[in-house]
């Protein structure tokens, strides 16, 4: 895939799987915007000092200011894949007003206010573009998401807005699509479920690989798609 000369912000591209998506960007010639919000974040970042990669501070994602700024000052936008979200695994009856809303602005409210700065960016150039969302395994099969129902509520709406999205947006050359990962196979995960068989788990390059076809001008039919990548869990 060829991403020579063209511009991509990954959100959550100093997690697991960020720096597996923006590994795989790099070496196909994409320059990288990456935002981060902890400066430990960054400094810990792989790719920090790679020539294609722009490492950039932002206060929070959820604030319009703040995404406006970042999307802004970006030439000739071609993708905004949105890794960034939070998790939480709290039964419904243990959850507060501010719990549900931390969840929604996490990963909902940062994905939309990302998604619409990128179709805006994307119309100016009027050369189309991709974006590609994070949803969850829990967002297409909502009865996994038990005991997690404020995480799976906001992983539903990223279904969602990247369907509906997706049928506004395709007549300007913007495909939208999202995945939907199960549970990853990473350090944090392996901690936290040290008894579990995480050979059944798919990889993080893995799901880096689908998420970069579909922001790559090599996807040029696939839109409104929330593609699970499960692996063998």
């Amino acid at each position: 895939m060829d991403f020579q000369a063209r511009h991509v912000i990954v959100t959550g591209g100093t997690g697991a799987l960020g720096a597996a998506v923006v590994g795989a960007l790099v070496q196909a010639g994409a320059h990288c915007h990456v935002p981060f919000v902890v400066a430990g974040e960054a400094e810990r970042f792989p790719l920090r000092e790679h020539e294609k990669v722009a490492l950039v501070p932002v206060a929070d994602l959820a604030e319009e200011a703040e995404v406006a700024r970042l999307y802004e000052a970006v030439p000739r936008l071609w993708a905004s894949i949105h890794l960034a979200g939070g998790f939480a695994m709290v039964p419904l009856g243990e959850t507060s007003k501010s719990d549900l809303m931390g969840q929604l602005e996490t990963n909902f409210i940062t994905g939309f206010l990302c998604c619409r700065a990128a179709v805006n960016a994307m119309a100016r150039k009027g050369e189309g573009g991709r974006i590609v969302n994070t949803a969850a395994r829990p967002a297409l099969e909502w009865r996994t998401g038990a005991g997690m129902t404020a995480y799976t509520a906001s992983k539903a709406a990223v279904a969602a807005l990247t369907a509906a999205l997706a049928e506004e947006v395709a007549k300007a050359g913007i495909l939208v699509n999202a995945v939907a990962p199960s549970i990853m196979d990473t350090p944090a995960n392996r901690t936290a479920m040290p008894k579990a068989d995480h050979a059944l788990w798919p990889k993080v390059e893995e799901v880096a690989a689908t998420i970069v076809f579909l922001a790559s001008p090599e996807n040029q039919v696939t839109r409104g798609a929330i593609v699970p990548v499960y692996g063998k869990s």
